[in-house]
């Protein structure tokens, strides 16, 4: 049975059993996230959200923090409204599985820890099964072929990913892990919709999971029964509902001993991680290309559908999506960051003519490379003739040795405005060195 084997790893995992290295890119990942999400703090669809959480009531001293601020909520409301604000700019990191983690899994941890008076080794464990969890999830659902189907993996494999995390905190034995696994499962959903209007649901989707996860863990923890064949069911079961050809047995090879977290992606740029290797190559190229000559850019099938399409000024998001305009801001304006998503450079007249001008050429090389390699090219005309960069995986990848370093300075970046210097440092190290502080006493030091 596929869902009691991984409920059953789940409910036995020790800190001793999760790899020195894996805990220090997990807290990477997790400074990452966080600074991503005191960056979407404020943003009109964070507030929106927050907005609704905070009008369900405030809780007392066992609730959660809204990260950035005192204000405590249940701990699945707290999850909800800081997973949707670690999502809001498209900062947070991802996975060649095709699903956003971070965004799901630390305002899991952290809420539920947080609530319950975890150890901050607890929490480290925690977060570790629910990127394994997740990760696994959506391999086994074959990312590339689930999200032509429409699905959006981090709604769809989230849930579980943070049920499994907040299972481990809440300490359930096996039986009601695989319930939670259940009970995350029959919430598990989410449409690729936005990418027609560039609306908001996208980012609400990660706090969903969240939500759902901690609720799922929650009640399953006060005996509501999921089904234990979530994975494997026949008839309902979650690989058949979200997959023509899922491949059941990546849930469970070499558990344990091969951990996917070490793979997981960081973002250098605010805008879909599908096209990060294509900004990489325009960023290499752009002091070769003369402007307004032509630009090619080799692309997946599965990402000229998913970000390939014509670009017509609308929403940031709608902009961050599509591969055209960050190819032309990065050829432009040599970055692809929050400022280059403003409503000025939205409805720039240069960026739209250039972003339609590019010839995206579906490539069956990276066909079958993608996405167990995040690969593309780009070609410009020089004026000795035609360049292509070819990039195999992002920047922000974990082959990146600089890594760790371009982390840092992220959070830097986008926390110093709010935090200043000395308070963003304190967290980092906190973050680096997890254990050494409270949660209550970092959360506090983020506060305003």
């Amino acid at each position: 049975m596929i869902t009691r084997t991984v409920a059953s790893w789940v409910a036995g995992l020790a800190p001793s059993m999760v790899p020195e290295d894996v805990r220090m890119t997990l807290r990477l990942l997790g400074l990452d996230t966080f600074g991503a999400a005191l960056a979407g703090a404020d943003l009109p669809w964070t507030r929106a959200i927050r907005d609704w959480a905070v009008a369900g009531g405030a809780a007392g001293a066992d609730g959660a923090t809204v990260w950035g601020t005192r204000r405590r909520l249940r701990a699945a409301d707290a999850a909800l409204v800081n997973g949707a604000a670690a999502h809001a700019y498209e900062l947070d990191d991802f996975h060649n599985a095709k699903l956003h983690l971070g965004a799901v899994m630390l305002p899991t941890v952290f809420a539920v820890g947080e609530a319950r008076g975890a150890s901050m080794q607890r929490m480290e464990v925690a977060l570790a099964a629910g990127y394994e969890v997740a990760i696994r999830s959506s391999l086994a659902l074959v990312p590339a072929h689930a999200r032509l189907r429409g699905w959006h993996l981090t709604a769809v494999c989230g849930p579980l990913g943070a049920a499994a995390a907040a299972a481990v905190i809440l300490g359930l034995d096996a039986e009601r892990t695989a319930w939670a696994l259940g009970l995350a499962g029959t919430q598990s959903g989410g449409l690729y919709a936005f990418s027609v209007d560039g609306t908001d649901s996208k980012r609400f989707h990660p706090g969903r999971a969240a939500h759902a996860g901690v609720m799922s863990a929650e009640m399953a923890g006060l005996g509501l029964t999921g089904p234990a064949s979530l994975y494997e069911a026949e008839d309902g079961g979650w690989l058949r509902a979200f997959s023509d050809c899922p491949e059941p047995a990546q849930l469970t090879l070499a558990l344990g001993d091969r951990w996917h977290a070490r793979e997981t992606n960081f973002k250098p740029y605010g805008c879909c991680g599908s096209v990060h290797p294509h900004v990489d190559a325009a960023l290499a190229l752009r002091e070769r290309w003369r402007q307004g000559a032509r630009v090619r850019a080799g692309m997946a099938s599965v990402v000229d559908v998913q970000c390939g399409y014509p670009y017509v000024p609308g929403t940031a998001l709608n902009a961050q999506m599509s591969a055209r305009y960050a190819l032309a801001v990065a050829l432009l304006d040599g970055a692809v960051l929050p400022d280059q998503f403003s409503p000025r450079h939205l409805n720039d007249p240069l960026i739209v003519d250039l972003a339609n001008r590019i010839d995206i050429v579906r490539d069956p090389d990276l066909d079958a490379r993608y996405p167990r390699e995040f690969c593309g090219w780009v070609e410009v005309d020089t004026d000795t003739g035609p360049v292509r960069v070819d990039v195999d995986n992002p920047s922000g990848g974990a082959g990146n040795p600089g890594r760790a370093d371009g982390i840092r300075s992220k959070f830097e970046a986008l926390t110093h405005p709010r935090l200043g210097p000395e308070r963003a440092a304190f967290i980092a190290r906190r973050f680096i060195g997890f254990g050494e502080t409270p949660i209550d006493e970092m959360l506090s030091t983020a506060a305003d």
